[in-house]
């Protein structure tokens, strides 16, 4: 079990949640002012994402990642900056008669410099390395990273001075981030994301959570998710197999059945239950010194 866990909240991440939720944050200033109560509620990192403020749609535009980092740093709040780095792996494939005739208005295949030239402009003290390719979801939609492509992103990030948060998906994806370990574009020790109960990856469930685990290298650190209304039951998961957490509205969307959350709210939730297993929660500070990090101003 880990008795000292860290609480990262996601705040708003790139899915249809806008209009499912009446307040998801998409401006730069909602999605700062929600990682900073956040933070106030106790997480320690905040992951960011990025919309567009007219639409809602999920964006990689640098100035608004800089609009909503200055907002974050400028409030003096205390909080480890977390920046997605996933965006500009998109592929969505045409019907199964036509598969080249690809959606292109939901594609977005990025040269790997534009898909993290905002973090190397702001560096955070973590961005993340969605480490594979996957179906994800139900429709023609591909989540697009190349082995090539992952090798060049963990060295930029190497060169940038900010360490990668290796997102995995699925257990073949832990084999891939081991392979990026072994040929030493990441150094150890690796920090982990399971993120789990995306159809169809891995399932949030006990099992999964702990085989996917025990893949890990001995010296990997390591939070764990599940989505939905499975967001809560893999906080609890996490810290009893020694790993620390993340919740937020990126995740879930609900508080209760038929109760919508802020993103404070499900990190008092997260606290609660870190306190109610005889844990503590940690601070940014706290958490910089567990995760090998450097304060970011």
């Amino acid at each position: 079990m880990n008795y000292d866990v860290v609480i990262t909240c996601a705040v708003t991440g790139s899915g249809d949640s806008v209009g499912k939720h009446p307040a998801i944050p998409v401006t730069p200033k909602q999605i700062a002012e929600s990682a900073i109560e956040a933070a106030k509620a106790g997480a320690a990192v905040v992951h960011l994402h990025v919309r567009d403020p007219e639409t809602g749609a999920p964006s990689r535009d640098p100035d608004l990642f800089r609009q909503t980092v200055e907002l974050v740093r400028e409030s003096n709040t205390d909080v480890v900056i977390n920046l997605t780095a996933g965006m500009g792996g998109d592929l969505t494939l045409g019907p199964p008669d036509d598969p080249m005739n690809y959606d292109k208005a939901a594609t977005d295949m990025a040269p790997w410099q534009e898909r993290v030239s905002y973090v190397d402009q702001l560096r955070p003290e973590i961005c993340t390395l969605d480490c594979g390719s996957m179906n994800f979801g139900y429709g023609n939609y591909v989540m697009t990273n190349t082995p090539v492509m992952l090798a060049q992103l963990a060295e930029a990030m190497e060169s940038y001075g900010v360490k990668p948060e290796i997102e995995v998906f699925d257990a073949g994806h832990v084999a891939m981030a081991r392979h990026l370990i072994d040929q030493g574009l990441i150094k150890s020790p690796p920090l982990f994301q399971l993120c789990l109960g995306i159809p169809f990856g891995a399932q949030a469930s006990p099992n999964m959570m702990k085989a996917m685990r025990d893949e890990l290298p001995e010296d990997a650190m390591w939070s764990g998710f599940g989505i939905s209304r499975m967001q809560m039951p893999m906080v609890a998961q996490a810290i009893l197999l020694g790993g620390n957490v993340r919740v937020g509205l990126e995740d879930n969307i609900y508080l209760d059945k038929g109760v919508f959350a802020t993103n404070a709210q499900l990190v008092e939730r997260a606290r609660t239950i870190v306190e109610a297993m005889g844990a503590r929660v940690l601070t940014p500070e706290q958490a910089r010194a567990k995760f090998g990090l450097t304060k970011q101003v």
